[in-house]
């Protein structure tokens, strides 16, 4: 009932706004743009889900085998620990936990691509132990809130981009956009937690949280190391390889059990092209009412109404500015990449709002693209409260990015 309320909400307040716009201000263009954009962005969501075919095709196909060669087994009892205290309603040993695993690991590494249909696979298992399939179960709700606020370790794209831009230290921002994502994480975590009344002060989370902190202690130091302009290509090397040498170990494990790898994959490949087609109408629905809000001006306002407030407040204002990343990311990734780009060709990479916009861009997550896709993929109509969830752990997210923002890049 949330995105329904959300969504229908989108269209109602653009349409009130672009009613005013013409009445008061004679824009005679504005329902045409507002047309347009929706049609483009109803054609752009088509498109995405199409372009998501091959890549899912293919991960679905290595998943089959990963299942059926036993090395999901294997992930998942690894994680089993941790993951079995957060999602107590899946099975021991079920392979929806290993599936869980990979997701966060390429989302960890910034590597979108994989953790997309590793992350509706995930689903489709978890949806396999659902009593009421069209409303979402307590497993489900805390796997996509924690992956709306996932942990990004490396800022690949983040960091390719201030390079782009111009940036004389491109990993600056790398250190507090590590903290920031972690803050965003436990605060989802936290949040949905307190709904399913899970207890997380138990050994294995909190071993797991200080194994996680010696990690980002030796990556700090490994950036230290590293030239500014050779961290992407570094990053981007150890993802790849990460993610090639698990494939590989999926294939050569099924091979060693003498599992007819090809037609499994083929089996599993299927399976991945019937799930781009399913999430065409889901992406598309919320992409459309999205597109609606930005174009009729309501963003813009939504932004100049929280600068007058601040500054009445008599709070500094700079942080205002990279605010349209922060407010567009939980709607669309590439819309709020879009809208980072150009906060750093006018401010400049390396300025405070440049930097600002740059954690804030690695730090957060799309969750209302997460939420349709992953929901919709596996056909759930009731979420609950995981919106709820997901916006918390953006909103914690978002405040914190802007505090690192000034604690580590001062105001002169």
């Amino acid at each position: 009932m949330a995105l329904n309320y959300v969504w229908l909400g989108f269209f109602l307040i653009s349409f009130v706004v672009a009613v005013c716009r013409l009445i008061f201000l004679q824009d005679t263009a504005v329902f045409s743009t507002v047309m347009n954009g929706m049609f483009e962005s109803a054609k752009t969501g088509a498109e995405i889900s199409l372009g998501l075919a091959g890549i899912m095709t293919f991960w679905l196909g290595i998943m089959k085998v990963g299942e059926q060669g036993g090395m999901i087994g294997i992930l998942a009892r690894w994680v089993d620990p941790f993951f079995s205290k957060l999602f107590p309603g899946i099975p021991k040993k079920h392979p929806a936990m290993g599936s869980v695993l990979m997701n966060f690991s390429a989302n960890a590494l910034g590597l979108d691509n994989a953790a997309t249909p590793v992350g509706l696979k995930a689903m489709k298992q978890l949806q396999e132990l659902n009593p009421e399939p069209e409303v979402a179960t307590n497993a489900q709700i805390m796997f996509l809130v924690l992956n709306t606020a996932g942990i990004t370790l490396i800022p690949t794209s983040v960091i390719a981009l201030r390079i782009a831009a111009g940036s004389s230290n491109a990993a600056d921002i790398f250190i507090p956009t590590l903290i920031g994502t972690l803050i965003s994480f436990i605060s989802g975590m936290l949040a949905v937690a307190l709904y399913q009344r899970i207890n997380l002060l138990k050994a294995p989370i909190i071993l797991t949280f200080a194994v996680f902190g010696i990690l980002l202690a030796g990556l700090y130091y490994a950036m230290q190391v590293l030239p500014p302009d050779k961290i992407a290509a570094y990053t981007a090397f150890v993802g790849g390889f990460v993610i090639f040498a698990v494939v590989v170990a999926f294939l050569g494990l099924a091979a060693i059990k003498k599992i007819n790898v090809y037609d499994v994959f083929i089996e599993g490949a299927k399976e991945g092209f019937q799930t781009s087609i399913t999430i065409i109408p889901y992406l598309v629905t919320m992409l459309v009412a999205i597109s609606a809000f930005r174009n009729t001006g309501c963003m813009d306002y939504v932004l100049d109404g929280l600068k007058a407030l601040f500054a009445g407040l008599g709070v500094n204002t700079a942080f205002v500015d990279a605010l349209p990343v922060g407010l567009m990311k939980p709607l669309s990734g590439g819309a709020a990449r879009a809208l980072m780009v150009d906060i750093l060709k006018t401010h400049g990479p390396d300025s405070f709002v440049g930097r600002l916009a740059s954690i804030i861009q690695g730090s957060t997550e799309t969750t209302f693209y997460v939420l349709a896709v992953y929901f919709g993929s596996v056909n759930i109509k009731k979420t609950k409260y995981a919106l709820t969830c997901g916006l918390i752990a953006d909103v914690v997210g978002i405040v914190a990015a802007i505090i690192l923002a000034y604690i580590f890049f001062p105001l002169a």
